[in-house]
């Protein structure tokens, strides 16, 4: 049965009501009414892949969001950022979820930050060591230091992991410390933010790097591990926010082009008031706090 114009106004209007921000019901008319355009009888869907990081939080938005428009499906898949950017270019996500800043080379699709996160150092718990400097930090993933007893821990090797390439993490980590690629020399290499904090738990002598938020969020519900400070500056969420913490990062979503209908009511409801409670529930700060 089709729609009346009168009828996707009322739809649009409650999503404003809902939504209580200012110019909302703009946004959601012309959400609905590009969905009645379509003459779709399916609901509409959204397919969003890349950061892992970033994808708990895109998944909660995307929960909140679709109370407003039960005519859409949202698809969320992890892969990393390197993923996240190859779908958008090629037609495969509507939108892609990508853990750092757009580069010059990039500025073939649309993004717009959302949130900010750091990334930081991680040991297991049992381990005595409270801090590392940049050089050890360094020497540890080139294989000059194989010991914890050579930085004043344990005598153990220390067992370095390492991101898979792709990964925005693993590129902010890379960067940070000036490492070149061709001599890193990781025991093992992990993908997302999951298997790297499984990874420390099978390994007390291990090292590793992830996203502060995750860190924080495992840490606090009493996974054994224990986040280093990098420079003096201890790895929280808190640091983060006040711009202290030296390995930081924005999370963004990009788009092939300037957003438009359902995807564009989408971002910007994800820059809103309406998803900063999810933001700081999953222990990253919004963008523009």
């Amino acid at each position: 049965m089709k729609m009346t114009w009168l009828e996707v106004l009322l739809i649009a209007a409650v999503g404003t009501i809902v939504a209580g921000a200012s110019g909302y019901f703009l946004i959601h008319a012309q959400a609905a009414r590009n969905v009645v355009e379509s003459g779709k009888t399916t609901p509409a869907r959204l397919v969003i892949t890349g950061s892992s990081t970033m994808a708990p939080l895109v998944k909660a938005m995307g929960k909140r969001f679709q109370t407003m428009h039960p005519e859409l499906e949202i698809d969320v898949q992890t892969g990393g950022s390197a993923r996240g950017l190859a779908d958008v270019r090629e037609g495969r996500a509507t939108i892609g979820m990508y853990g750092r800043a757009m580069t010059d080379a990039e500025r073939d699709v649309f993004g717009v930050p959302i949130a900010r996160d750091g990334v930081c150092l991680v040991v297991h718990q049992s381990n005595p060591v409270k801090e590392l400097t940049r050089t050890q930090i360094a020497d540890i993933y080139t294989g000059k230091l194989r010991n914890w007893r050579e930085v004043g821990g344990p005598d153990m090797t220390i067992v370095v992991i390492a991101r898979t390439e792709g990964r925005s993490q693993h590129e902010l980590f890379m960067n940070y410390f000036k490492l070149d690629e061709k001599l890193v020399r990781p025991h093992s290499t992990v993908g997302d933010n999951k298997e790297c904090v499984k990874a420390l738990l099978e390994h007390a002598d291990a090292i590793a790097y992830l996203s502060i938020g995750e860190g924080e969020r495992n840490a606090k519900g009493g996974v054994p591990i224990k986040l280093l400070p990098m420079a003096g500056v201890a790895a929280t969420t808190q640091n983060v926010r006040l711009g202290r913490f030296p390995i930081s990062r924005p999370l963004t979503l990009i788009i092939r082009e300037r957003p438009e209908g359902l995807v564009k009511a989408f971002v910007d409801f994800a820059l809103s008031p309406q998803a900063t409670d999810l933001i700081w529930e999953q222990n990253l700060v919004p963008y523009f706090d």
